[in-house]
């Protein structure tokens, strides 16, 4: 096992050029490679870099790279537009579907007793390693895992082995991988890179994937004095030192600490990027630590247009909505569909404020009615960006014309705030 290239700091700019030439090195340096399968993420982490990486992929390896499969979790599959704006380069004939009901298989089982100590008992079940069948049947002689190293809600840093087991897992495998983080408490764990679903994982990873040629190509992405993304680090590996260091950097560049909570805050959710509250409650989740207590939280999402990504998850929102940890787990006891979807349960938790803060969404599609019976407080969409033009703001602090003081964020997917008395 091996780190192949690791560099990056909190000021390093690395350009397209920087990327392909670090690529091409250690994809040389691995020898003639037959049969390769690229996992990238999908258009939800269009600014991971991982389109270019994948493009330059194909760029090096041509018709060597038989299979290009977007890991996508339980999202939906990406359409058209959004492939040929994340991956111009790379032939449609090469994309292939995840799907995660169907085309996975268990390779094995973390022991109850492993999960149960680095859970601190909070998870008493073997936790079954899933994959999709094309990962783990086809015989590709080379597996590039490529995406982004950012602070995450469900197991602390996203990334790295989570975009196979999670991202190309199955069901059974993704639902409980989400309940464990919702039930441990994202906010013991975001920010941090050795949480207990991390140890999972990499247990799973050493004792049951030594057979596949995994490469992990791994990018810190940030923001410039003129809030221009740029690539803050780049680590190819194939060991867990690749994540650590990826995830070393990503704490110095993704994650603000503040000196003080936070008594109001503006999310903006990118029409492109968010359609879902199911990935626009990163506006709650990487913001929670930093919202004062009884402060307000304002989410602006002009697409915002349904709950879950998944029909099914969807009805389940619709449900239950986004209540207390302990109305959740109410719910659970007594309701089978809840406890058959164990992620969605999670997402619940972790799209709760705990009725320590407020939440109003000003969603550009979903009625007030639709919005409120799930538990949030609705906001009209044209009056929000009237009142807070985003295009003005900076992120960080502004002042609205009528003299309100408040924090403004652009993209909660980017990073992690935190008051520093939460931490």
């Amino acid at each position: 096992m091996a780190l192949y290239f690791a560099t990056g700091s909190a000021s390093t700019e690395l350009s397209d050029q920087d990327l392909r030439k670090a690529l091409f090195d250690v994809y040389e340096s691995l020898g003639t490679r037959e049969r390769v399968l690229a996992l990238p993420p999908d258009f939800t982490r269009f600014n991971s870099r991982a389109g270019q990486l994948t493009c330059m992929t194909y760029e090096y390896f041509e018709h060597r790279l038989v299979d290009v499969m977007p890991a996508l979790g339980t999202h939906v599959p990406m359409p058209d537009w959004q492939l040929d704006r994340m991956f111009p380069r790379v032939p449609k004939e090469l994309i292939r579907e995840h799907r995660w009901r169907d085309d996975v298989v268990t390779i094995g089982e973390v022991p109850v007793e492993f999960g149960s100590a680095v859970t601190d008992k909070i998870w008493n079940r073997p936790w079954p390693a899933q994959l999709n069948k094309l990962v783990w049947e086809v015989g590709h002689d080379l597996i590039v895992s490529i995406g982004q190293v950012v602070p995450h809600e469900v197991i602390g840093m996203a990334n790295y082995n989570k975009n196979i087991f999670v991202g190309t897992g199955g069901s059974e495998g993704i639902n409980e991988s989400h309940f464990i983080g919702a039930a441990y408490g994202m906010e013991r764990m975001m920010g941090r890179a050795n949480t207990p679903l991390r140890k999972i994982l990499n247990y799973a990873q050493d004792e049951f994937c030594q057979k596949l040629p995994l490469l992990y190509v791994l990018t810190v992405i940030g923001t410039n004095d003129s809030s221009d993304l740029v690539t803050r680090g780049l680590f190819i590996g194939d060991d867990h030192e690749c994540f650590e260091r990826a995830a070393a950097l990503s704490v110095q560049v993704n994650f603000t600490q503040l000196e003080e909570p936070l008594d109001k805050v503006v999310v903006y959710l990118d029409p492109e990027e968010f359609h879902s509250t199911w990935l626009g409650n990163k506006s709650i989740y990487r913001t929670r630590m930093a919202i004062a207590d009884g402060g307000e939280l304002i989410v602006l999402g002009p697409e915002i247009g349904t709950f879950g990504e998944d029909p099914e998850i969807d009805r389940l929102i619709r449900k239950y909505g986004y209540r207390t940890t302990p109305e959740i787990m109410e719910f659970m006891d007594s309701n089978e569909d809840l406890k058959a979807n164990l992620s969605a349960a999670a997402h619940l938790i972790h799209g709760s404020s705990e009725n320590r803060f407020s939440i109003t969404y000003y969603p550009g599609k979903l009625s007030r009615e639709e919005i409120e019976s799930v538990g949030y407080q609705f906001g009209d969409i044209n009056e929000g960006l009237k009142k807070y033009p985003v295009e003005t703001l900076q992120d960080g602090w502004n002042t609205s014309d009528d003299g309100e003081k408040f924090y403004f964020i652009s993209n909660p997917a980017l990073g992690l705030w935190a008051a520093k008395d939460r931490l």
